[in-house]
């Protein structure tokens, strides 16, 4: 399967992995800033933008497609369930990723009894019921519930829903086998397998993935560190652009 792959400037492979019902388009308002730090690989997951889906739709299935685009000795920056397959892909092909960001992104994106700090199974079986029913709505919801909290969170609602069918309407089968990865993977027990340096990007007022999953990341990856925006909601990239490529940028040093 051959995914589709927006590239970019020149410099250190950057690869932009994106989140659930998204595409590599999100990524364009600050791709101009890091284009000129980064070769930057804007990666559509499978059944997303201008990839096909894979099947089974599975975080290992996702994870392999994607690094059969991968350029070696990427960073591979990754958000929401994004952060989730990039945090697989470590783990899976340690040889082809140098370092990681991980931006809004958690272990385990559903409650667990020892896992307060996510969101409620409940929630995401309704999503997927209501999928069936009300495709567009429903994904419009779930961009709703990514810029509550936000301190600019009209404008990521704005920004969010301009992209949203910017290059077609994502596969019906992607998006379910999205919200199965968000609310069956756990990947707690294999984080500290992974052993490349980590940046972990989150936001103080994320609603979908609570602070204390970055923090947790943070604390558990071997050579990580948190930093924290401060009135970012679950989209940091999109409220605080120029935070977020700072960061990045930071990374050459």
């Amino acid at each position: 399967m051959s995914l589709h792959v927006a590239v970019s400037g020149s410099g250190e492979n950057l690869v932009l992995l994106h989140g659930w019902g998204m595409h590599g388009g999100i990524w364009d308002g600050v791709k101009p800033a890091l284009d000129g730090h980064f070769r930057v690989h804007a990666v559509d997951l499978p059944g997303h933008g201008g990839s096909p889906a894979c099947d089974p739709y599975t975080s290992e299935a996702v994870a392999e497609a994607i690094a059969a685009v991968l350029p070696e000795s990427a960073i591979l920056c990754g958000w929401s369930l994004g952060g989730m397959v990039a945090l697989e892909m470590a783990r899976r092909y340690p040889q082809k990723i140098a370092r990681l960001v991980l931006m809004a992104t958690t272990p385990c994106f559903a409650q667990r009894e020892d896992w307060a700090c996510a969101m409620d199974c409940g929630v995401l079986e309704n999503f997927a019921a209501e999928l069936e029913n009300d495709y567009e709505g429903t994904l419009k919801r779930f961009l709703a519930l990514q810029a509550r909290g936000d301190e600019t969170a009209k404008a990521v609602l704005r920004a969010l829903r301009d992209n949203l069918f910017q290059r077609g309407r994502p596969a019906a089968a992607a998006l379910r086998g999205g919200l199965a990865i968000l609310r069956d993977a756990d990947l707690r027990s294999r984080v500290a397998e992974i052993r490349q340096p980590a940046l972990i990007v989150h936001g103080d007022r994320d609603q979908l993935t609570p602070l204390a999953a970055g923090e947790w990341l943070a604390q558990t990856l071997p050579t990580a560190r948190l930093t924290v925006f401060h009135g970012a909601a679950h989209a940091p990239f999109l409220s605080h652009p120029e935070e977020f490529t700072q960061s990045l940028v930071a990374l050459h040093g």
